[in-house]
Order: C-alpha cells, then sequence, then structure tokens
C-alpha cells in the first residue's frame, strides 16, 4: 500500500453516494488519467477509500522518465464546502521537510466527465503499512530490529510534529508506511490533526487506538456534552504504545483494551504479554521495551512519556540485525539472490565472468539494473546483490524470482538496504540447513 494519498484521475466520474463502491457501475467509473501540472497520470491502482476520500497510485505517462505518486482525492462536498481538503493540506504544508513524514508534492484540481469539481492533494507514493506487517506476522511478533526501526522514526516524526504544536490524533498501523526510497517508516493521512490547544474535532482516533481522555471526550461529544479541555500529545503516545505492543505480540488488542481487565490494571496486562512472548527474544531487551510501552499507557497523560523522552530510552541503545524475514517485507532497490551460486564457480575467473552476465542478463527482465555484485569472499560470500533504479523493479524481480530454481536449487530472494550496499557494507553468508531454512543474518 502506498502514502495516503489518493486522487480521481482526468476522465472519470466518481460512483454516486449511493451506490456500493464494489458494484459493477462503480468500477466502471473509476478514474482512468488525471492532468496534474499538465501532465498526463495514470491511475494504476485503487490504494484505499474512506469516508471523505479515496487514494490512487499513478504514473506518469506525459514523459519518457518512470514516476509514480499517490493522489488523494476529496469527494466533492454537496454544500460546496472544502473542509477536509482545506485542513489536510494546511496541515502538510507546515509540517513539510522531515524525512518521517510523507511529502506533500501539490495541490490540484481535478475535473470529472460531469463536469464536478474534486480537491485533491498529490503525494508521495510509499510502501506496506505497519497494518500489512501485522497481517503477515502471522501471530509470532516481529523482530527486535523491526520493532526498533519503526518505534524510532515514528517518535523521530512525533518529535517534530510536537514541537511544531501538533496532535496527529489518528496514528494507528494504517497510518505508518515504509518508505523504499529513503529506508525508514513515514507517517500519513493528518485529517484529523489539529494545533494543541485548539481542538476543532470532536471525535479523533480510531478503536483500539484511542487514549482514555480521547475515548471520555468522544462519549461526552456523543451525549451533547464539552469536556473541560481538548486532547494533547499524549493521545499520540497511547497510541504508539498500542502499536508497538502490537507488534511484539504479534496480535490485535482491540478487544484487549475494550475489556474492563485493561482499564483496571493495563499494567499487568502488558507484562503478561511480555512473560508469555520472552522466551524467542533476549532478556534485556524485552526488559526495555516493556517498559518504553508501559511509560506510553499510562491512563494519566501527564504521566506519560513524551516523544523526546521515549527516545533515549535505552531500547535504542541496543543494536539488533534484520532477520531474513524482516529483508522480504521491506522493499528497497536492492535485491539479494541467495543459495544461487556455489563456491566452486567463484574461483574460476571464466565461470566468475559467465555467472555475473548470465545473472545480469536475467535480472534486467524485469527492470533497469545500475549495478550486479557477487562478492567472492565473506562478507557476503557466493550472494547476489542486484540494484535496480527503483524500488518498483526490484519487487517485481523478487516476486518473479522467489521459488525459482537454479542448478536444482530454490533461490531465496530477498531486499538489501541500500545505504549498507551503497557503502560496501555487506552481511556474511548466510548458512542453509538441511531442510533448506535459512539461518538469520549476524548482528550488523
Amino acid at each position: 500500500m502506498a502514502c495516503s494519498s489518493g486522487t480521481s484521475p482526468v476522465g472519470t466520474a466518481q460512483p454516486p453516494p449511493q451506490l456500493p463502491v464494489a458494484s459493477p457501475s462503480a468500477e466502471a467509473m473509476k478514474p482512468v488519467l488525471f492532468e496534474i501540472f499538465g501532465e498526463m497520470w495514470k491511475v494504476q491502482a485503487r490504494l484505499g477509500q474512506g469516508g471523505s476520500a479515496s487514494v490512487y497510485r499513478v504514473s506518469s505517462v506525459s514523459t519518457g522518465r518512470a514516476s509514480s505518486a499517490a493522489v488523494k482525492e476529496f469527494q466533492a462536498d454537496a454544500q460546496g464546502g472544502d473542509y477536509g481538503y482545506l485542513k489536510e493540506r494546511a496541515v502538510l504544508e507546515e509540517i513539510q521537510g522531515h524525512k518521517n513524514i510523507v511529502t506533500l508534492y501539490g495541490v490540484f484540481t481535478h475535473h470529472n466527465p460531469l463536469g464536478i469539481a474534486t480537491r485533491c492533494l498529490l503525494l508521495e507514493l510509499l510502501d506496506v503499512s505497519v497494518s500489512e506487517l501485522l497481517v503477515r506476522a502471522s501471530n509470532q511478533g516481529h523482530s527486535m530490529w523491526l520493532i526498533q526501526h519503526c518505534a524510532r522514526d515514528v517518535l523521530e516524526a512525533l518529535c517534530f510534529l510536537h514541537r511544531e504544536g501538533y496532535v496527529h490524533a489518528d496514528l494507528k498501523p494504517r497510518n505508518i508506511l515504509w518508505s523504499s526510497d529513503d529506508e525508514c517508516f513515514k507517517l500519513i493521512d493528518f485529517g484529523l490533526s489539529f494545533k494543541e490547544g485548539h481542538q476543532d474535532v470532536k471525535y479523533i482516533q480510531t478503536d483500539g487506538y484511542r487514549a482514555p481522555e480521547a475515548e471520555l471526550q468522544n462519549s461526552l461529544a456523543q451525549a451533547g456534552l464539552e469536556g473541560d479541555s481538548g486532547c494533547t500529545t499524549a493521545v499520540d503516545m497511547w497510541s504508539l504504545g498500542i502499536i508497538l505492543l502490537e507488534m511484539f505480540s504479534g496480535i490485535k488488542l482491540k478487544e484487549t483494551v475494550k475489556s474492563q481487565e485493561w482499564k483496571d490494571n493495563s499494567a499487568a496486562i502488558v507484562d503478561h504479554i511480555f512473560s508469555s512472548n520472552s522466551a524467542v527474544y533476549p532478556a534485556i531487551p524485552v526488559y526495555h521495551l516493556r517498559d518504553l510501552i508501559k511509560s506510553m499507557l499510562h491512563n494519566n497523560p501527564s504521566r506519560r512519556s513524551t516523544a523526546e523522552a521515549a527516545l533515549i530510552n535505552p531500547f535504542f541503545s541496543i543494536p539488533f540485525a534484520p532477520h531474513i524475514e524482516d529483508l522480504v517485507l521491506l522493499p528497497t532497490p536492492v535485491l539479494r539472490l541467495l543459495n544461487v551460486i556455489d563456491d566452486c564457480h567463484l574461483h574460476n575467473d571464466d565461470e566468475y565472468e559467465e555467472i555475473i552476465e548470465d545473472m545480469r542478463e536475467e535480472c534486467q527482465k524485469y527492470g533497469s539494473v545500475i549495478s550486479l555484485l557477487i562478492p567472492k569472499e565473506n562478507p557476503g560470500k557466493g550472494q547476489v546483490f542486484v540494484e535496480y533504479a527503483n524500488a518498483g523493479d526490484s519487487k517485481e524481480a523478487q516476486r518473479l524470482l522467489t521459488g525459482r530454481t537454479f542448478d536444482g536449487k530454490f533461490v531465496v530472494a530477498t531486499f538489501y538496504p541500500l545505504s549498507a550496499y551503497k557503502r560496501g557494507y555487506l552481511y556474511q553468508t548466510v548458512q542453509f540447513t538441511t531442510d533448506g531454512e535459512c539461518s538469520p543474518d549476524p548482528p550488523l
């Protein structure tokens, strides 16, 4: 999934509100093209749809260069208002420039064939969301490397956002996405965001990630009552605490946080979750991660950790190595092929050069290859590193090469950090067990 941006391409109308989205007529009316800043962009897929906006992946068809983006198209307001669009645009324009916040490229108005004008944001295209990562975790939880990476990136974003006086107000796994180009997680969807002390949205956050004070405020609003004051940046920290707990446990906690047991003693439940899963993790990192999460989940918002304080937790001083599963899940422009080449072929110069050419020819079938490396010695001995022009090409190659056989051996295709590849930092050779499974790479 890509960044929270949706767009209505030039030449297609939005389905009438009374029609179900999945109906044939709705599909027929899906946008096909957009004209954005004088260039034509083709809609490749709808990435998501909410109550007030749709998000599309688009690619430029006006020039020779390959470029992709995301468009967030806001539904036309029957009363002629553009509140949602104006609000999110204003927030994004004020907080641009941070590496862990989605980039806004521009704004435009789309006119569909029925003459209806819709407001759109042109946004950076992002990749897999934490929500998708949780689904793929299969109730086993993620590695410490991935949890630390995500936690640090989100806290860096929140530090910046909170210093600017903003509350995100809808932090959840679906709104944290991986950037394959920048190799980091980024925050998206600022439709509920507000300046602290000037809350202009009655109902904030999503079930399962809603802080106790936001829950109370929402209940009062439903009863037509006003609370004493608006919510603060502390609501974002609560949401992140729940997200990290889900990443550690591998299970969704929506029903757990609704229970009376949680309300009575959430700390005990956190302790229980950690004691149930700690056997597969080193003790010291588990201890620090548990304390980090508990610091974010105090019922009293004034006792909750700030983003700045959370970043100096000892958990972030511990170096972790990515598991092979992490390198499969998080795309980058570099592909790493394992279990392909026998050592005996590496020390015969003629055979080695022939392998290089064969691998380049094969890999170029899936996209533009910038460089290719097959180390003859450790680290990385016998692994094939292929740098593509973009992550889209490497993802296609990974999809088509995984499970292929070369010389009777099953290929394992993972991604590899571009920054490490550029620095010449290669992991040690992955060892294969007798049942064909890979052992994890050693620590960085």
